[in-house]
């Protein structure tokens, strides 16, 4: 299930009921469920059918006449410890319910420690907590007068029963027919009966649930992704230039299919050369870079990278020429070397990470740290700060050594000094390659051979710093540059 799910494409993890909690909690909760239905509930039914032929089969043959008003009247027992395991079951159930809210809202409690610390809104978050349990707890109560209710009935008619069994066998024994030995081997035999047909019962609602459970399985495992990562007909690019042509594209995100992004959008990335993309929030620079990497197909209109569309390529080796450093950059819980060789080819000597950590002005903090390049990011890297999962990102993507580079805010968490650094070891990387930046710091790509600027999905202006500031206070890229320098001198 897992292997399917990394195949598809990145729309479908967008859709509220694939968010990456859901489906880790499927991951974690289907085997389970699918084990206990061909598992459990296979050797279950073949112990009931078992069970009940032989039970059957001894009880007539050691007290027939006892024997036959104990299996007529056998659906009572099995129907009162039926009511019992069920009530119970939905009990659990109910109480397990009631308490997903508060275990939500202590889970980021927990997580979100150091902010509820800042504000000290522990007494809030407790007040929330009990705000969350009291409707619950009103329902759990309610039920428990049913359930012991239920419970209680059940038993009642339990005893009622058996009390029945031993009259009716104390008859036969005063009359001569059987014995007090064959009497409690037969009510024994027969009464264990009807406790495994009852459990078997109970489990039928489990057993529905977990059909259930394998159609949802099988609709993933029988999905065709829309973007087919490894497409065995698709075109294998040993090697590419990075031209880009973006023509008469219209794009909309797939959970927000009425939102328009890009309308009517037409741009060429010379290969070799970097491309900026500057503009408002939400005018679809990052889309543009989604695009290229297709990570999404675009509603209308083609991307081409070297003059091939990009949905005749095979992705797996059209990704190996492409380096990506997103704004939000992600390590996982490895060593500092395991992240920065992530994605790299398979021989890689140490001497070129430290070059890649040296060209991403990664190496002295890491030099720094006790364990070096071994020490452990820890979850998403939260061991690091925000600076220093950016640049080791970055060193990750130079050791890939790719013909086209993508920077998505590369230096949004760098302060001034490291962002400066930085910025050189970007541009002397940037040399011969493809390269397309999305900056709101406009400070960081004056160099770019050409600078694009987008308003709301459309492309406005386009060419270097400086013919672009020459267009004076009527150019939106003037606007931009002159409202970044006023909130700079403001603060």
């Amino acid at each position: 299930m897992l292997s399917k799910v990394l195949t598809f494409e990145v729309g479908w993890f967008d859709q509220d009921e694939n968010s990456s909690g859901t489906v880790c909690a499927r991951l974690e909760k289907d085997a389970t469920v699918v084990r206990s239905l061909f598992g459990d509930g296979v050797s279950l039914l073949v112990q009931t059918i078992s069970g009940v032929t032989i039970a059957c089969a001894m009880g007539l043959f050691i007290a027939w006449r006892l024997a036959i008003v104990m299996i007529v009247v056998q659906p009572l027992i099995i129907l009162s410890m039926y009511t019992r395991m069920v009530i119970l079951k939905k009990m659990s159930v109910k109480a397990r319910k009631a308490q997903e809210e508060s275990s939500k809202l202590a889970a980021e409690a927990v997580s979100n420690h150091r902010t509820i610390t800042a504000f000290s809104s522990q007494d809030q978050i407790m007040k929330m907590l009990q705000a969350a349990q009291e409707v619950p707890r009103k329902e759990n109560v309610r039920q428990s007068w049913f359930a012991g209710l239920g419970l209680g009935s059940a038993q009642f008619l339990t005893a009622c029963i058996m009390a029945f069994d031993f009259w009716y066998g104390g008859k036969l024994i005063s009359q001569g027919y059987i014995t007090a030995k064959a009497l409690i081997e037969t009510f024994l035999i027969l009464v264990s009966t009807g406790v495994v047909i009852a459990q078997a019962a109970s489990m039928t609602s489990d057993m529905a649930k977990s059909a259930e459970v394998v159609r949802s399985l099988f609709a993933i495992l029988d999905r065709c992704t829309r973007i087919e990562p490894d497409e065995s007909s698709g075109y294998l690019a040993q090697e590419i230039t990075g031209c880009v042509e973006i023509c008469d594209v219209e794009f909309a995100y797939p959970a927000r299919p009425n939102v328009s992004i890009l309308k009517d959008f037409s741009i060429s990335i010379e290969a070799g050369k970097s491309t900026a993309l500057v503009g408002q929030s939400g005018s679809g620079k990052s889309t543009v870079i989604s695009l290229i990497e297709r990570f999404y197909d675009p509603v209308k209109g083609v991307v081409k990278i070297d003059g091939r569309d990009i949905k005749s390529y095979n992705l797996r080796s059209l990704r190996k020429h492409i380096a990506l450093v997103s704004q939000e950059p992600t390590l996982f819980s490895g060593t500092i070397r395991e992240n920065i060789l992530y994605g790299a080819p398979d021989k890689i000597d140490e001497s070129e990470i430290i070059e890649a950590a040296k060209a991403a002005n990664a190496h002295d903090f890491i030099a720094g740290l006790v364990d070096g390049y071994d020490t452990r990011c820890g979850d998403r890297g939260v061991q690091l700060s925000g600076g220093q999962k950016q640049r080791i990102a970055i060193a990750r993507a130079i050791l890939r050594n790719p013909a086209m580079l993508l920077l998505d805010e590369a230096t949004s968490a760098l302060d001034s000094k490291s962002e400066k650094v930085v910025q050189e070891a970007l541009e002397q990387v940037m040399v011969g390659r493809t390269s397309v930046v999305v900056a709101h710091r406009l400070s960081t790509i004056k160099n770019c051979d050409l600078i694009v600027v987008l308003d709301k999905g459309k492309v406005v202006e386009k060419g270097n710093h400086s013919s672009l500031l020459a267009k004076g206070p009527t150019g939106a890229y003037y606007s931009l540059i002159n409202l970044q320098s006023r909130a700079h001198n403001s603060t």
